[in-house]
């Protein structure tokens, strides 16, 4: 998971865990970056709004790298551009906030 909010990190990853999932998380986009290259994770949340390097940008390299792993887009950002320019980038999904934790296990 990579998120800037401490916060919303921490709850989202109790909230996995809680389902099973084994979660790292990162707080920018180039940790993001640097992690996803490194380890083989089954699915990637990551928030658009990155210090640094944006989540657009996270996804648009992992891609260009030839990295296949799902990646799900968490954003405030709710326009049909936004999502369209994230689903562009590479990403499988597109989730707003705010959002349900149920739905965000589900999606994973």
């Amino acid at each position: 998971m990579v998120e800037d909010e401490s916060r919303m990190a921490g709850l989202v990853k109790r909230a996995l865990q809680e389902e099973g999932h084994a979660v790292d998380v990162a707080a920018d986009g180039q940790e993001g970056l640097w992690l996803a290259t490194e380890n083989a994770y089954g699915a990637i949340v990551l928030d658009v709004m990155l210090p640094g390097l944006d989540g657009i940008g996270v996804c648009r390299r992992l891609r260009e790298a030839g990295s296949w792993v799902p990646v799900l887009l968490l954003t405030a950002r709710d326009g049909v551009g936004d999502r369209v320019r994230g689903l562009d980038a590479g990403a499988d999904d597109y989730l707003v906030k705010p959002f349900s934790l149920l739905e965000l296990a589900a999606r994973l």
